[in-house]
């Protein structure tokens, strides 16, 4: 069996010694399927894992390395995909009751993508019921219960990504993929101190994965590293004929080569003065060590606002009303009564009674933001701050008071489909994960990974785990 230190590598290292046949993908798909038995239950980090599958796809890619035709990266390499993604003859829950027996007979794109690239399915991520679409107060808002945070089990992990986050910072897959609304990748990256990438809006197709909100639902990775996030992201990426929501080819798709370099000289960086509120002090304290970081690479450095306006009441208007209409069969038919969370049994009522005239409202404060946006980003490439102002709650958290604070930088980057990147940047004074977070403009996937990159060249905080007995 190979070791955890091994399973808690980057992806990049893995696909080294994969290339090099030095690391034999049956081996490490075995090594993590022996330590998903041991430590899921403890987590409730997979809703199911699909060994016998798993185990197939290692043989057919250790085969076909072996024979001298490699993929790339991501080959042989095992994962976990969120499970609101369709496996083809594989229960696909939405992490709620109502579906519990739920399955598909296609792979959604992004499986497709990835068994294109000879990656590993080990078993789908737990999440949050409906990927929080009807709302929830608290973490065990999931068929599977509460995702629990491995640097810490009193703790949660974030997010509808939830498992996706306790499986990364676990060290029970080499990457994983969430996916974002507002806030599902980049705040579970933050709490469980791991790597992860929310898109541009349209560049990785949704086909084949559960609808929340038609106008601001991304599919990302979460990883070890930022360089590990551009390496699944480029397979992931493209324009997809089954989605009409995906961008052109010629935007859509990505290359990646650590040796690229920005177009127009040294990237300008913006540290975001008003993203939050408050912060806590040990968040505080590690955001302010990071700058200092990053100004031996960007001495530019130079602090910027986010416009001000009504944007999270737009965001959260435009989620409810378009999940509403996503989720609407169940609604109706009364099973949404059958869903565990007491929020999420009478939001979908609610959200039904949003005007029209209130949801095209919304969208128009949408474009005037973009327009906003599209100003600040002349000045700037990329935005800096925290990936939240807090380190992870405790389990039992109501999550409507105990994470009851402004996020305009949530709003803002989901309603104008900007590319994030959150990174780890430090701990608590209890030993819980920091996380600093980079945004640019639509688009501009490259710039936030060249930043993050950059970051994690100067700093170790991404090769630390936590110490699971």
């Amino acid at each position: 069996m190979v070791g955890e230190e091994t399973l808690y590598l980057p992806l990049s290292d893995l696909a080294k010694r994969i290339q090099a046949k030095k690391l034999s993908p049956v081996e490490l798909t075995e090594s993590y399927l022996a330590r998903c038995e041991k430590l899921n239950t403890r987590f409730n980090a997979y809703a199911k894992l699909v060994p016998d599958f798993a185990l197939e796809q290692a043989r057919k890619a250790e085969k076909e390395i072996h024979g001298g035709h490699y993929r790339g990266p991501l080959h042989g390499m095992p994962y976990a995909a969120k499970d609101l993604l369709s496996v083809n003859g594989f229960p696909t829950t939405w992490g709620a009751k109502p579906f519990a027996n739920q399955s598909f007979q296609t792979d959604a794109t992004v499986i497709d993508h990835l068994n294109r690239a000879g990656a590993i399915l080990l078993g789908k991520a737990a999440m949050i019921e409906l990927a929080g679409g009807m709302g929830y107060r608290f973490a065990s808002a999931s068929l599977t219960g509460p995702a629990k945070n491995p640097w810490n089990p009193e703790y949660w992990t974030c997010g509808s990504s939830s498992g996706s986050g306790a499986i990364m910072a676990a060290g029970l897959a080499a990457f994983a993929i969430g996916t974002e609304t507002w806030g599902s990748i980049v705040c579970p990256s933050g709490f469980c101190g791991v790597s992860g990438l929310r898109p541009t809006y349209g560049r990785v197709s949704r086909f084949g994965a559960m609808a929340l909100s038609y106008s601001m639902d991304k599919i990302g990775p979460i990883c070890r590293t930022a360089e590990d996030c551009a390496r699944v992201f480029a397979v992931i990426a493209g324009h997809d004929p089954k989605d009409r929501s995906t961008l052109p080819l010629d935007r859509a798709a990505f290359t990646y080569s650590p040796a690229t370099e920005p177009r127009k000289g040294p990237l300008r960086l913006g540290r975001l003065v008003n993203a939050w509120r408050t912060l806590e002090p040990a968040v505080a304290k590690c955001l302010a060590e990071a700058e200092r970081v990053l100004r031996k690479r960007f001495p530019g450095l130079k602090d910027a606002a986010l416009p001000e306006g009504p944007f999270e009441a737009a965001g959260n208007l435009i989620i409810s009303v378009e999940g509403a209409s996503a989720f609407g069969d169940l609604i109706r038919s009364g099973r949404v009564a059958d869903l565990t969370d007491p929020l999420g049994q009478i939001g979908g009522y609610v959200n039904e009674t949003i005007s029209a005239s209130d949801y095209v409202t919304a969208l128009r404060v949408r474009e005037n933001l973009q327009k906003k946006m599209e100003d600040l980003f002349d000045s700037f490439d990329v935005l800096v701050t925290a990936s939240m102002p807090m380190a992870a709650c405790k389990l039992d958290t109501n999550l409507e008071t105990g994470l009851d604070f402004p996020d305009p930088l949530g709003g803002i980057g989901n309603l104008c489909g900007l590319p994030a990147l959150a990174v780890p940047c430090g701990f608590n004074e209890i030993g819980l994960p920091v996380g600093l977070q980079f945004i640019a403009r639509a688009g501009n996937d490259l710039a936030v990974i060249q930043v993050a990159r950059a970051y994690q060249q100067l700093t170790r905080w991404h090769l630390r785990h936590p110490k699971i007995g």
